[in-house]
């Protein structure tokens, strides 16, 4: 007689690898913003999920390999709005300084912070930070070029310009877990009025004038 399966009873979808993997990304990417790398491990993972850490060991056998991966997912999807092609070159400028500037930028800050300091521990993560700011350096050396081109920037040398800017990034960030009072317009500002700078815009281009 042949056995009766109980309809009660549920078949787990498998899903194909690659599936499986992204999610596992998105996954320890949503942890690593939230919480911190420190936070992003096996069993983290797994529990979001709600799945065995066998799993997730499976796709990452090395807990370093995971928290890498996770930062390199996260500063991907923030590059994806600060390097947007569509609009004129001004236009995505703008759009740089003001995701920089906006609320939801302060986790990416903080994970940048965060991942630059245990980079000194783990050469893994090193490799991956390395890796993401060689991509921003192409993002906003391409937008600079873009802008040249157009007749709308001036910079002789567009890498130096972007490095400026980025420089100017990773300085106002430096300050996002600082508790005081913002220091107001001198603060919120740094960004766009180095850009303007960098770039030969008349000061307020990208401060006291808004783009439609």
């Amino acid at each position: 007689m042949a056995a009766m399966v109980s309809s009660g009873s549920e078949r787990r979808i498998r899903k194909r690898p690659e599936e499986r993997r992204e999610e596992i990304l998105g996954a320890a990417a949503a942890i690593a913003l939230a919480e911190g790398l420190e936070r992003v491990t096996l069993r983290a993972v797994a529990d979001r999920l709600g799945v065995r850490p066998g799993l997730i060991t499976h796709y990452f056998p090395a807990a370093e390999d995971l928290v890498a991966a996770a930062f390199a997912r996260a500063a991907a999807g923030e590059r994806e709005q600060l390097f947007a092609r569509d609009g004129d070159p001004l236009s995505r400028l703008q759009r740089f300084v003001d995701v920089i500037g906006g609320d939801q930028s302060r986790d990416l800050s903080r994970l940048w912070l965060n991942a630059r300091h245990l980079s000194r521990f783990s050469p893994v993560l090193d490799a991956a930070v390395v890796e993401q700011e060689a991509l921003n350096d192409e993002g906003i050396v391409a937008l600079i070029e873009d802008g040249v081109a157009a007749g709308v920037f001036t910079a002789d040398d567009p890498l130096r310009a972007g490095v400026r800017i980025l420089m100017a990034v990773d300085g106002q960030s430096a300050y996002v877990n600082n508790t005081r009072e913002s220091g107001g317009a001198v603060y919120r500002d740094f960004v766009a009025e180095t850009a303007e700078w960098s770039l030969g815009l008349p000061p307020g281009t990208l401060t006291s004038a808004r783009l439609d």
